[in-house]
């Protein structure tokens, strides 16, 4: 038998994405402003698009007080993070950001991470192996899923949102000790986790619920702290949870926080976070400064749910069908890849940017474009997004394209 050859596989798994239209493509931005991108173009021209694709769902991402944070932060540190935080990359303004992060969300402790793809391998790899078990949402984030892989540990997966699910899986195993996580909003269809319900199975079956709440930390809850808070649960129904820093907080890097001994043995023990460089301290600076800000202006979530109300009542109107969605995330179901890839154009050509989202991003026969709303976003740009939506599926159903703005 011979040996297969990569690069002779990796060519035929490329045509076959390209004959699925699943080909992934890269998009240079040249410059930002508040909600609007300057994009280089597919034919090297760049053009300005509205973005309604991003997760800067608070416009903190360029708001002057986390950029001056950062930059004083890098003139007096350096831009690096120098080494892992178990050598000598732990920095004071690391420290000062897991403080605000745990005394923010009423927690005990917290632990910085380079990412919430890093943070949620680290969390599964630490407390599960074999013999164990992880039972999941089925449209868990991706990283989720990797991270039970990673542990060794058995994965179960229960439909989407369904706790009576959740608790058979449990039931089925037993023996072990026992994970059940789930997003808190989930990134691709923007509903929310029934976290009450997860957290009286995880409390009856003895299981440790985690909860990824990338994307309602700072839009939910009692000044912006997430899925848990909103749903009027603490630590000790949710011991650990998952805080991304580059969404809603318009930064970099996540951390988990929760239960002192777990977050302890975190630290101590978990690959991802010994084995990697620390974020620079500027970031660390940045998120300090953001998340303050979350915390004190209110209006800022006041006018992102206004926003969204605004959208989901204009697309009643427009005759566009989305998912039941009440975050930021607003998803609209195109159905087939070619007619979500032909809006997304139409879209682009009216100088709006939203993407396309896919199988295996997303179920088979539910491609979509996901649509995201910000702070930063007025209600003019809602409005006219809602106009060249419909104009858009329109073209897509008619075959063409928009060729006008």
């Amino acid at each position: 038998m011979a040996r297969e050859s990569l690069p002779a596989r990796i060519a035929a798994q490329r045509e076959r994405r390209a004959a699925e239209q699943r080909i992934r493509v890269r998009r240079s931005v040249l410059h930002r402003d508040g909600a609007r991108c300057e994009v280089m173009g597919a034919d090297g021209v760049p053009r300005w698009l509205l973005n309604f694709c991003g997760n800067d769902y608070l416009g903190l991402s360029q708001q002057f007080a986390v950029a001056g944070a950062l930059q004083d932060m890098a003139s007096r540190e350096g831009a690096g993070g120098v080494a892992s935080h178990l050598v000598c990359g732990h920095h004071a303004a690391h420290e000062a950001l897991e403080r605000e992060v745990a005394e923010w969300l009423g927690v005990p402790s917290a632990l910085l991470f380079g990412s919430g793809y890093l943070a949620n391998l680290a969390v599964l790899q630490a407390l599960l192996g074999k013999g164990d078990v992880c039972v999941q949402d089925r449209l868990n984030h991706a990283s989720l899923i990797d991270g039970a892989q990673l542990a060794g540990c058995a994965l179960r997966r229960y439909p989407h949102a369904d706790p009576e699910a959740a608790l058979r899986q449990l039931r089925g195993w037993p023996d072990g000790a026992a994970l059940l996580a789930t997003d808190g909003v989930f990134s691709m269809d923007g509903d929310i986790a029934p976290l009450k319900q997860l957290a009286l199975v995880a409390r009856v079956q003895r299981a440790t619920l985690y909860v990824d709440d990338a994307h309602g930390i700072g839009v939910l809850g009692e000044e912006g702290r997430g899925s848990i808070d909103d749903a009027g649960l603490d630590s000790a129904a949710v011991p650990l949870r998952l805080v991304t820093l580059g969404k809603a907080l318009g930064s970099y890097g996540a951390v988990v926080a929760g239960e002192a001994d777990l977050v302890r043995h975190l630290a101590e023990t978990a690959r991802p976070y010994i084995y990697t460089t620390a974020l620079p301290p500027a970031q660390a600076a940045a998120s300090l400064a953001a998340v303050k800000l979350a915390r004190r202006e209110h209006w800022r979530r006041e006018k992102l749910a206004a926003l969204v109300q605004r959208f989901r009542a204009g697309a009643r109107r427009h005759e566009l069908e989305l998912l039941p969605s009440d975050t930021p995330i607003q998803p609209l179901l195109c159905g087939a890849e070619a007619d979500a890839l032909a809006m997304a154009a139409a879209l682009e050509r009216q100088g709006f940017w939203v993407a396309a989202i896919r199988p295996p991003t997303v179920p088979e026969g539910s491609a979509r474009l996901r649509i995201t709303l910000s702070a930063a976003h007025t209600e003019a740009d809602v409005d006219k997004l809602l106009d060249a939506l419909a104009r858009a599926r329109d073209y897509a159903r008619a075959g063409v394209f928009a060729t006008t703005a």
